[in-house]
């Protein structure tokens, strides 16, 4: 009985860090050096902490459950682009973060995880929007990659191709979304932890649930 009941708490926990993802994701900003189409938000903050304190598979879920609620409430305006590179960008964040986390349950082995996240996710993201992302969209909107470019080029004169706009708009603007939705986490995630303790907790501490970076 005590381990459905846990059973119940962990996935509704895990739904209400998606519904509060969802809510984050809706409050997003432009950066001055990267195109206006890259949104600024803090939105991964829940599911690092599912992640942290549930483990990889949560941390996922909570992803998954903010771009379905997205998609419920505001539907997509680009095909589905843009919400397939939101799961495919913040499972590269969580994922590494939360497993050397599980591996080293230390304030060091969190700090390594998110530091180790930040570079996975910017690095791939050069690649990923280098090759898929921009050139969906180029083909989706029926805009050429030279328009793309040209939006780069209009906040900062060096980005002349593709390759440029990846290093000094793409890899900057993903690697400072990452590193500031980590500092975050580091400053509230301890303090977070006992009344996430309290949420989840049927009648004593779970000696399974390790929670807080020591």
């Amino acid at each position: 009985m005590n381990k459905m009941k846990m059973n119940t708490k962990t996935l509704v926990f895990t739904a209400m860090m998606g519904a509060v993802s969802t809510v984050l994701m809706a409050v997003n900003f432009s950066l001055p050096f990267a195109p206006g189409f890259l949104k600024f938000d803090i939105a991964e903050i829940p599911a690092l902490f599912a992640g942290f304190f549930l483990g990889p598979v949560s941390g996922c879920m909570v992803v998954f459950i903010k771009v379905l609620l997205k998609l419920i409430t505001q539907g997509t305006e680009t095909a589905l682009v843009g919400e397939l590179m939101n799961i495919m960008g913040s499972v590269c964040f969580i994922l590494p973060a939360s497993l050397i986390y599980r591996l080293n349950h230390t304030k060091k082995g969190a700090i390594i995880g998110m530091i180790s996240s930040s570079v996975i996710v910017s690095i791939a993201f050069v690649f990923i929007n280098a090759y898929i992302a921009f050139p969906m969209y180029s083909k989706l909107y029926g805009m050429p990659m030279e328009t793309i470019i040209a939006m780069g080029t209009a906040i900062n004169p060096g980005i002349t191709d593709i390759t440029t706009l990846m290093l000094y708009s793409v890899f900057p603007f993903n690697l400072l979304k990452h590193g500031v939705t980590s500092l975050i986490t580091y400053f509230i995630y301890k303090r977070a932890g006992a009344t996430l303790r309290g949420m989840l907790d049927v009648e004593k501490p779970l000696s399974s649930v390790k929670v807080g970076m020591r």
